[in-house]
């Protein structure tokens, strides 16, 4: 990966694309993916960090793509759509779940599991996952090639999202649907939470090697002032405590504090949840 310092934008290599963290809000991650030349933008929830970020680039955008329906990931859909428009783009496609059609102002090209994605000015191909839980109709994109995953507010470094239109059991098939793609894969999340996800992860599996020397290395970056994202799925197999629910510890854990009396991965799953909601 080649570090550049963050201007607009902080870039991270992958192949012949580059992947940018375009940041938004107070711990947003908007992410543009881009060529030099074309570029596709996920979930920008604000117009213009992703507009400065086009210009600063020479970017032209060729799509966007919407993982969900929530304001800070689809805010910025209307406006980013016409003001990036172009001669090369008069009308540029917006992709997001079929599912959430109706609450999304904006998109026109609604997906479901197992469809694909073409944009063939990035030579980038993307599968579409349903992983239903934070929302009801929340999918990611899943880049096989280029072992890209964008996955919004479901899979986080060293957590997961909260569960508000789901179950505790959607939450844990959808995790598990992520959780089984090569680990190599380099996630994209859209929230920069992994500091405080660790410490409850350190809380309720202590005795993870791998976990504290990951709290060293991404502490390391934030003291840097550099993204802890992207992460990989083999190193979330390994430390994050909602893809181990029925590890030893994390089950013990749960039971010294009370808060698991029925043995089962979505029970711990949905005890950890709870707990990890009122963690500080």
């Amino acid at each position: 990966m080649t570090e550049q310092p963050a201007a607009p934008a902080t870039p991270d290599q992958t192949t012949s694309l580059e992947v940018l963290a375009v940041p938004a809000f107070s711990d947003n991650y908007l992410w543009l993916i881009h060529n030099g030349r074309h570029a596709a933008v996920v979930d920008p929830g604000d117009a213009a960090p992703v507009l400065a970020a086009l210009q600063a680039n020479g970017l032209a955008l060729a799509a966007i793509l919407l993982t969900h329906h929530h304001a800070d990931h689809v805010g910025g859909v209307v406006e980013l759509a016409s003001r990036a428009a172009s001669a090369q783009f008069p009308s540029i496609p917006v992709y997001g779940p079929a599912r959430e059609q109706d609450k999304i102002a904006g998109m026109t090209r609604p997906l479901r599991e197992g469809e694909q994605v073409e944009l063939p000015q990035l030579g980038l191909s993307l599968s579409v996952i349903e992983v239903p839980g934070h929302t009801l109709g929340h999918i990611a994109y899943h880049a096989p090639a280029e072992s890209l995953l964008f996955c919004g507010d479901t899979l986080f470094a060293g957590g997961c999202g909260r569960v508000f239109e789901g179950t505790p059991a959607q939450m844990v098939a959808s995790l598990a649907k992520l959780a089984s793609l090569p680990g190599a894969t380099r996630v994209y999340c859209a929230h920069e939470y992994t500091m405080s996800n660790l410490k409850f992860a350190a809380a309720v599996e202590p005795g993870n090697a791998e976990l504290l020397i990951r709290i060293r290395q991404e502490q390391a970056k934030r003291d840097a002032g550099r993204p802890t994202v992207p992460s990989t799925i083999a190193l979330e197999r390994d430390t994050n405590p909602f893809l181990r629910a029925t590890e030893k510890e994390i089950v013990q854990s749960l039971q010294k504090a009370g808060r698991l009396t029925q043995l089962g991965e979505v029970e711990s799953f949905a005890a950890l949840r709870e707990w990890k909601n009122t963690y500080k």
